[in-house]
């Protein structure tokens, strides 16, 4: 258990920070930062340059499949499979849904996908020669039990600590491997929240009940007992949002250990808002949001002002955003027992928490609307704001 440790991070806690912090102490040993998205990894490389002008020569920061195919792939391809001592596997392919479509039976009305067992190739890899990202971790998996362990034992040689941050993005066979690296001699040091589950590195049934965030109970329920630390209280401190934001946040996730603001900043509009269309040019002009969408599919988004995807925008911190809500976040926001899906509720959790002092959220409220913790955007409060003061 010494080895092992999984942090439990609310967002703004600075825990991609402390992650580099820590990365930094250890002059001697080799470390691996891993971490699902490109967006994340770019993060991580910036805290680096921002805390200690360079990335020292014994720290490797890389994605999580990069990760995979460098040490997990490669080096053991033809271990798994003779047939591919001599075959180059050109790459990663991304796909968002299951691979290895053969054919449509139209008669069933069911999809026919190759088998790992009678089309191996076609199964794992495309015409390109490239591996599917939703096998990657399945593979890797395969090879280290046909090599009786050495991908992982060659990993623990290579590596004195492998940290990976945003943990709960990881899903599947990526569990599989954890359980594996948990049994290493190198120090594993898992970072995440829960509540921030954007992204799932793929939808691979093999422990599917743990992929809406549930990276603890996955660690006491699968793995060996007492074989990780698990630390809930050290991340719990939201330095970034102001308590209003806090507040909303913490009622997308009841059930979770309440978030505080550690950010107690006055700067005259703070907190979270109801913006209606016919203010939105105004209100952008006059306090410069960041713009966030659920898609690209969004119509009424102001192009002279910058605007991102809730899921691109984990990780980043922004002074005050902009939301355009979906329906169902509307119907949550009246009424907190509405049912939300577990991805949409991490989206707008995540969309929430980026803002330092203020959130609007669209929305074309009547004068009788009052939801606790939100105040109304009007340009005549405003005014009377402005003449007070």
């Amino acid at each position: 258990m010494d080895n092992n440790k999984l942090i439990i991070a609310v967002a703004g806690s600075g825990k991609t920070t402390s992650l580099v912090k820590e990365a930094l102490k250890e002059k001697d040993g080799r470390i691996l930062i891993t971490t699902y998205t490109i967006a994340n990894k770019e993060e991580i490389r910036k805290k680096f340059f921002k805390i200690n002008k360079c990335i020292p020569e014994n720290i490797t920061v890389q994605t999580w499949f990069s990760f995979l195919l460098q040490h997990g792939v490669k080096p053991f391809q033809g271990t798994f499979n003779e047939d591919l001592f001599d075959y180059e596997i050109k790459g990663l392919r991304l796909v968002n849904e299951k691979s290895g479509f053969w054919f449509r039976n139209k008669k069933a009305k069911k999809d026919i996908y190759y088998s790992e067992y009678k089309n191996f190739k076609e199964h794992y890899f495309s015409k390109e020669q490239k591996i599917y990202s939703d096998k990657l971790s399945k593979f890797v998996v395969k090879c280290n039990e046909k090599s009786n362990g050495a991908v992982i034992d060659r990993l623990s040689r290579i590596y004195t600590h492998i940290f990976i941050d945003e943990v709960q993005d990881l899903a599947g066979y990526d569990l599989e491997i954890l359980k594996f690296l948990f049994e290493c001699k190198s120090n594993i040091l898992l970072v995440g929240d829960p509540r921030q589950v954007t992204y799932l590195t793929h939808h691979e049934m093999k422990y599917g009940k743990y992929k809406a965030g549930k990276i603890k109970e996955f660690v006491l329920k699968e793995c060996q007992k007492e074989i990780c630390e698990i630390d809930e209280t050290s991340k719990s401190i939201n330095y970034r949002c102001v308590p209003a934001i806090c507040k909303l946040s913490n009622k997308l996730y009841p059930d979770f250990s309440e978030m505080k603001s550690g950010n107690l900043e006055i700067t005259g509009h703070d907190g979270v808002f109801l913006i209606r269309q016919n203010d939105i040019d105004v209100y952008l002009h006059k306090y410069n949001p960041i713009q966030l969408q659920n898609s690209r599919k969004e119509t009424n988004i102001n192009k002279k002002y910058k605007v991102i995807n809730f899921g691109e925008s984990k990780g980043l911190e922004f002074k005050r955003v902009l939301i355009y809500p979906t329906k169902p976040f509307i119907n949550w926001l009246k009424n907190n027992y509405y049912s939300l899906k577990p991805i949409s509720r991490s989206k707008f959790y995540v969309a929430i928490t980026r803002a330092k002092f203020s959130v609007g959220i669209v929305y074309d409220y009547r004068e009788n609307c009052n939801i606790m913790g939100i105040e109304k955007f009007s340009l005549n409060k405003e005014e009377e704001k402005e003449n007070k003061n």
